[in-house]
C-alpha cells in the first residue's frame, strides 16, 4: 500500500517529481550556460538555441532515464517532445533577439535573449514532466496473456 501525504501524492510521486526537478535543473544549467556562451560570442539566437539543445538533452535524456524513471523509454514519443521544445526555444529566442536589437549594450542583450531561452524551458517543464511521465516513460500495461489467465471464462 502507498503512503499517502497530506497533498494527496503518494510518496513514490513525489519522490519521482523531485528526481525530475533535479535532472531538469542539471540540464538547464549545461544548457543555460552553452546558450549565454554561444550568444555572447555573436552566435545567431537559432543556432545557440541548437547547440544548447544538445547539450542540455544528452544528460537530460540520461538522467531521466536512469534516475528519474529508472527505465528506458520510448525513443519516438521523446525525440518529438524535446525536438518540440528545441523548436519552441527557438522561435521564441529569434523573436526575442529580433526585438532587442534596437538596444545598445550586448550584456543587456545577452541577458534579455538568454532569459527568453530559461523562461522557455521553465514553462515546458510540467508539459514534458507529463508527457514523459503518460508516453515516454509509462509503466507497460499487464501483459494480455496475464490478464487472461486470471479472467474467468465462462461457456
Amino acid at each position: 500500500m502507498r503512503a499517502i501525504t497530506k497533498t494527496g501524492l503518494s510518496r513514490g510521486r513525489l519522490l519521482l517529481w523531485a528526481r525530475y526537478s533535479a535532472s531538469s535543473v542539471v540540464a538547464t544549467v549545461v544548457s543555460q550556460l552553452a546558450f549565454a556562451l554561444c550568444y555572447w560570442f555573436g552566435t545567431a539566437a537559432i543556432v545557440a538555441t541548437v547547440v544548447a539543445w544538445f547539450a542540455g538533452a544528452v544528460p537530460n535524456y540520461v538522467l531521466n532515464r536512469r534516475y528519474t524513471w529508472g527505465r528506458s523509454g520510448q525513443k519516438l514519443p521523446y525525440t518529438i517532445i524535446v525536438i518540440g521544445s528545441a523548436v519552441t526555444a527557438a522561435v521564441v529566442t529569434s523573436v526575442t533577439d529580433h526585438l532587442v536589437q534596437p538596444i545598445e549594450s550586448h550584456a543587456w542583450k545577452t541577458m534579455l535573449v538568454s532569459g527568453s531561452y530559461l523562461a522557455t524551458y521553465a514553462i515546458l517543464f510540467i508539459v514534458k514532466f507529463v508527457l514523459f511521465d503518460r508516453l515516454v516513460f509509462a509503466k507497460p500495461a499487464p501483459a494480455a496473456e496475464n490478464v487472461e489467465a486470471r479472467t474467468p471464462v465462462t461457456t
